[in-house]
């Protein structure tokens, strides 16, 4: 209130205490014997464009859910919220069968789900109302920073949005579709983000319409922005960035004066334990996320140098601080890189790869995939194996049988896809050891691999089943190559591209 922007602020609060009011979130009583109030607080916010513009003052009242007793004031928590993975593979289908994307926000998503369990909250600040100085609010509706809030309001958004004729998808409960005469529609929640995709306007219009007659909603038209990531239409389909989170996360950690790099790992520096001193853990922790949060949406390029990276997270060292400072270059410079689709190909197509015992001291090999659907990337993950292989070929067999889960995962998402429900055809996925290959249509049973003998028999069965095939790749068209290893500039450039990351035109 002291600040320059009062004003902005105090017109953000009369918006927020508006909509508690008209959505009779609480009502006065007398707090019973017995009972214990909870306080509240207000929250201010800046909410910034993608270019760095302010583009709202938010004031939000959130209650002090942390006094909450788990058995007395809430049972269960748990909130779905959707993959980014399904995100991208919408953002491939609408690129592949040219689909309207439109976006819609919820306005304060969490005051429309109901309580089941009584709750007490003290009066906010700036509005005790006057001879009622002792009576405190009963919560009828919820309200943010309760421990039951996400949960609520995600079953009140379930039961409306199922009443309307839509129904689940069976992997991904965040994700709803319907099917009419006319046209098809998928509606997609991220806790109060919302897109719809239809490949005719007439059911955008009408879904719109049916959720702004139930919540208040804020219609934000064709997809811009999505969970901070920029999305761009162009005639061949979509493309996904991050540059401006990019900016922000290089600002945030000038202090390391960040140089340009080519490459996101340095294939001539191996990293060991520290077993001394800890160098700014909490911040290095920091960093990881921040990393993190680009290599799980749009750039698969660093995934394998962000989970490398993570292992030290307990306790980094200077070098481990250096190697932070070159992925932070490594974005720096390739910042305007874009996740692109397009038409072709319609069909998805799968990378699978391992590095067998990467260091000395660890025994434990690392496993790399990579989906591509529309020629960009779906899905990828870089991950450290759980048991030992004695061989190049064990290695490359268990992260084949990690690749196959992610295929069942994709198939049974398309299948209740409308736009794909009839077309999920059987699952290539290419591997680099022929040794691999021979063993995995091979019905015979080598007692030697008996540790591995269950992956084995799950991908006998996957093959058997008719949900994959593995075909023979050299190396240098593994597309899973870089999440298993460093590679160099020019292989790092390659892979790139071949995972869809290019530069807009």
């Amino acid at each position: 209130m002291a600040s320059r922007d009062v004003a902005f602020w105090k017109e953000a609060i009369n918006d927020e205490m508006d909509s508690i009011m008209s959505n009779q979130t609480w009502e006065l009583v007398d707090l019973p014997p017995g009972s214990k109030p909870i306080g509240c607080k207000w929250v201010f916010r800046r909410k910034y464009h993608t270019d760095g513009m302010i583009q709202t003052f938010k004031a939000r009242l959130v209650a002090k859910g942390f006094k909450q007793r788990e058995g007395i004031d809430y049972f269960d928590t748990y909130a779905p919220v959707v993959r980014t993975t399904s995100i991208r593979i919408l953002f491939a289908l609408a690129s592949i069968h040219n689909l309207f994307v439109h976006q819609m926000d919820v306005k304060m998503a969490f005051l429309n789900g109901d309580l089941n369990k009584e709750v007490y909250m003290e009066q906010p600040e700036g509005f005790v109302l006057l001879w009622n100085e002792n009576k405190v609010c009963k919560l009828v509706k919820s309200l943010y920073g309760l421990k039951q809030a996400p949960k609520q309001w995600h079953e009140k958004f379930d039961h409306v949005i199922l009443s309307d004729g839509f129904r689940h998808n069976n992997v991904d409960k965040c994700l709803y579709s319907k099917t009419c005469d006319d046209y098809m529609v998928i509606v997609c929640l991220y806790v109060d983000d919302m897109l719809i995709l239809s490949d005719d306007m007439k059911g955008i219009i009408e879904t719109k319409r049916f959720l702004s007659s139930t919540f208040k909603m804020k219609d934000l038209g064709e997809v811009d922005t999505i969970l901070g990531i920029k999305v761009k239409r162009n005639s061949g389909g979509y493309a996904l960035n991050q540059t401006h989170y990019i900016e922000k996360v290089v600002s945030k950690f000038s202090h390391l004066k960040i140089k340009d790099a080519n490459t996101p790992f340095d294939s001539s520096i191996k990293l060991e334990k520290n077993d001394g001193r800890s160098v700014a853990q909490l911040e290095y922790a920091s960093a990881i996320g921040s990393l993190m949060y680009a290599a799980q949406c749009t750039r698969a390029d660093i995934s394998f140098a962000v989970s490398k990276l993570s292992r030290f997270i307990s306790n980094p060292s200077v070098e481990h601080w250096k190697a932070i400072g070159r992925v932070l270059g490594y974005l720096k410079n390739t910042k305007e890189l874009s996740l692109q689709y397009s038409k072709f190909p319609a069909i998805i197509e799968g990378y699978s790869d391992a590095s067998w015992i990467s260091r000395v001291g660890d025994n434990l090999s690392t496993t790399g995939w990579v989906f591509t659907l529309g020629g960009g990337v779906v899905s990828w993950g870089s991950k450290k194996q759980t048991c030992i292989s004695h061989s190049t070929m064990e290695a490359e067999f268990i992260a084949l049988a990690a690749t196959g889960k992610e295929v069942e995962w994709l198939r049974d998402l398309m299948v209740d896809i409308p736009f794909t429900a009839n077309n999920v055809s059987t699952v290539s996925i290419h591997c680099d050891s022929q040794a691999t290959l021979a063993r995995a249509y091979s019905g015979v049973y080598n007692g030697k691999s008996r540790h591995i003998s269950i992956r084995h028999e799950y991908v006998r069965q996957l093959i058997q089943n008719g949900i994959i095939s593995i075909s023979f790749v050299r190396s240098s068209g593994n597309l899973a190559d870089p999440f298993t290893k460093p590679l160099t500039r020019d292989l790092v450039r390659i892979t790139s591209r071949g995972m869809g990351l290019k530069l807009l035109k």
